[in-house]
């Protein structure tokens, strides 16, 4: 009996453990990848910030040398000067701002000499979850500042798809730690930035799919609604039937798309309604492509339903 107690003991103890691991581990920082192959690097300059790290790549079949011309602040994931051979990789971490040259010394050719420049951290830091919504569904805009200070305002900026400028969104205000967070609905793809005085943080893009309603009305007759912030009369979907032999999507037919009048701003409607001879009980849906929704909506997907 007690060696089954302090089996248990044992057991919750790797599992706090794993947690509090879990709780403590930092956020991935942001990383550029710079590959070399026999004409030169690609690209020859990147720009990062702070905590960012750089990936080399050699993808030649022969071995290069990457030298920095200074190496306070670099720590890289090998020896420096990196010495890669083909088909190797190393990590390089920049903890100080400045700029940094590095070269081939075997290669005078300009195009083996690079650059990486590393701009200081924003004073504030800013996440959107998720990344991509569907039509009409929320994202939650949250950071922290560096110095996690409370009670600081900070200003939530937006800038929508083919508009020429971010616009104010929202003004926060941080809490314990210097965090905050906010709740706000995309109407299509957007970017958000978050501003401490003149400091203003990296730009998070949320991306946003139309929202498809797929209804059955009668046998062999169906309609279909897409939500959206424009309209997308004019466009087409695609009715598709699930091929269960091949596991997969089959479109059916296209269905032409036309105004609805019964959007509420600034939510606007396009719908069809159609006959389809796909047999009873089968999977079907409507897919709007992305050669139809253009640059500011992701592909669309409806909900499934039986014929």
């Amino acid at each position: 009996m007690r060696k089954l107690l302090l089996f248990f003991l044992a057991a919750a103890s790797l599992v706090a453990g794993s947690l509090t691991a879990d709780v403590a581990r930092p956020a991935a920082a942001a990383s550029k990848t710079v590959k070399i192959t026999h004409t030169g690097y690609t690209p020859t300059s990147v720009s990062i910030v702070v905590g960012d790290t750089v990936v080399f790549t050699n993808s030649d079949t022969v071995a290069h040398t990457i030298r920095f011309n200074s190496t306070t602040g670099i720590h890289c994931s090998r020896a420096i000067p990196l010495v890669l051979q083909p088909g190797q990789s190393a990590t390089c971490t920049f903890s100080s701002a400045g700029k940094f040259n590095f070269s081939d010394p075997a290669n005078k050719s300009k195009s083996f000499r690079g650059t990486v420049v590393v701009g200081s951290a924003p004073a504030v830091s800013l996440a959107a979850t998720p990344k991509v919504v569907v039509y009409g569904s929320k994202v939650t805009l949250s950071g922290t500042l560096a110095s996690q200070q409370a009670g600081q305002s900070l200003q939530l900026l937006a800038q929508q798809c083919g508009e020429p400028a971010a616009k104010p969104l929202a003004t926060v205000t941080t809490t314990t730690g210097g965090a905050f967070s906010y709740q706000t609905e995309p109407l299509m793809q957007t970017a958000y930035t978050v501003k401490l005085k003149n400091s203003t943080s990296s730009a998070v893009i949320v991306k946003v799919r139309p929202r498809l309603r797929l209804r059955k009305l009668a046998t062999h007759r169906y309609s279909l609604r897409v939500l959206a912030a424009q309209s997308f009369a004019g466009k087409y979907a695609s009715f598709q039937r699930y091929r269960l032999a091949q596991r997969r999507w089959v479109t059916v037919k296209r269905v032409l798309l036309r105004a609805n009048g019964t959007g509420v701003a600034p939510t606007v409607i396009s719908s069809a309604t159609f006959r389809s001879s796909v047999k009873t009980r089968i999977r079907v849906r409507a897919v709007l492509a992305q050669t139809q929704v253009g640059s500011c909506y992701l592909a669309g997907r409806s909900n499934t339903i039986r014929s």
